[in-house]
């Protein structure tokens, strides 16, 4: 008998737990928010808003930091009032999250408004979503990165595949509905995997002709339809540098607005030594090339405005640590200086 009660208390402690947890009380309320177009306009009136110009999102810099404001329902009918517009702006916002406390997030873009007037009101500037995801805290660039491509999403899926005809979003954003054909859209994201190969005692990096001088990352390409990531990672690795893989693990993944929304799955893998020689395909690749764990060591430490030399050459420096592939940069490392001598 005391062990069906020991079952039940633990049962019920387990269930009690999951009702009171912060994050799944979150998550449900996003939700409902998501599926009640009457509860998401209640929560607008409510919620904090973050401001986007042409989906470049608003900041502030305050000393050399660079703040991400959060606006009031309240800010937002000013500002409007200001512009003389209606508060119907508000219901192109799209929610991107709530606080612990359950205040609702909200994305606007203002792109068909007057920025100049808009910064000077709010003293601040709207950055371009490159430069702002490295400048602003490490806890703010997923939030810029996730409602940026939100944001995009919605103005480049205005009218349905099918039918030509408009489509409209939801008040919460999480979806557009053509009622000609009664299809639903919801936002997607492109898989895509970020490859750090080694031989054993070196780790190989690149560059694209887009990226900024100096610059190297690692291997990176989206899935094909079809393909698992193991594969993806096997054929990318052989297409741009003529390497074969030997073995490979997954690191992590983050989400990435550029090109356009992609999940980015993070993989190491392995070639063998004896077979580690580069043909590199210049229709992809501007460079690609091994590091020795010392240069790795160096160029993690440097900064990208002190990579340039007096002869103008730039010396290896590596993407900044918001980006997934410092992660696995800083992985490698972390395994060459754990392996016994």
């Amino acid at each position: 008998m005391a062990a069906i009660y020991q079952a039940v208390y633990r049962r019920a402690s387990s269930l009690f737990c999951r009702l009171h947890s912060t994050y799944v009380r979150k998550m449900r309320y996003l939700n409902e928010l998501k599926e009640d177009d009457s509860l998401c306009r209640q929560a607008q009136t409510s919620g904090a808003f973050y401001l986007f110009h042409n989906l470049s999102p608003f900041l502030q810099q305050v000393g050399k930091k660079y703040l991400v404001p959060q606006l009031s329902a309240a800010e937002m009918k000013r500002i409007l009032e200001k512009l003389k517009e209606t508060e119907q702006w508000i219901e192109k916002s799209v929610l991107i999250g709530c606080s612990d406390e359950h205040v609702p997030h909200f994305a606007l873009d203002l792109g068909a408004l007057e920025k100049s007037v808009i910064e000077s009101e709010l003293k601040g500037s709207f950055t371009d979503l490159r430069k702002a995801l490295f400048v602003v805290d490490g806890k703010d660039s997923p939030l810029l990165a996730s409602a940026q491509s939100l944001l995009r999403w919605h103005d480049s899926h205005q009218y349905c595949s099918k039918t030509g005809q408009p489509t409209q979003k939801n008040l919460a954003g999480s979806k557009r509905v053509c009622h000609a054909s009664g299809i639903i859209y919801y936002p997607q994201m492109s898989p895509a995997v970020i490859t750090l190969v080694s031989d054993g005692s070196r780790c190989l990096l690149a560059r694209q002709p887009s990226f900024p001088q100096g610059m190297y990352s690692s291997l990176s390409g989206f899935c094909d339809l079809g393909e698992n990531v193991e594969e993806t990672v096997r054929r990318e690795v052989a297409e741009e540098v003529g390497l074969e893989v030997e073995s490979l693990w997954y690191s992590a993944s983050q989400h990435w607005p550029f090109p356009s929304s992609c999940l980015l799955i993070a993989c190491h893998a392995t070639v063998r030594a004896q077979q580690a020689e580069i043909s590199m395909n210049s229709l992809e690749l501007e460079e690609a090339r091994w590091f020795a764990l010392e240069e790795i060591v160096e160029g993690l430490k440097r900064e990208p405005g002190s990579s340039k030399q007096d002869d103008g050459s730039f010396l290896p420096w590596f993407p900044p640590k918001q980006a997934i592939a410092h992660q696995l940069i800083c992985e490698w490392v972390k395994q060459q200086t754990s392996q016994p001598a």
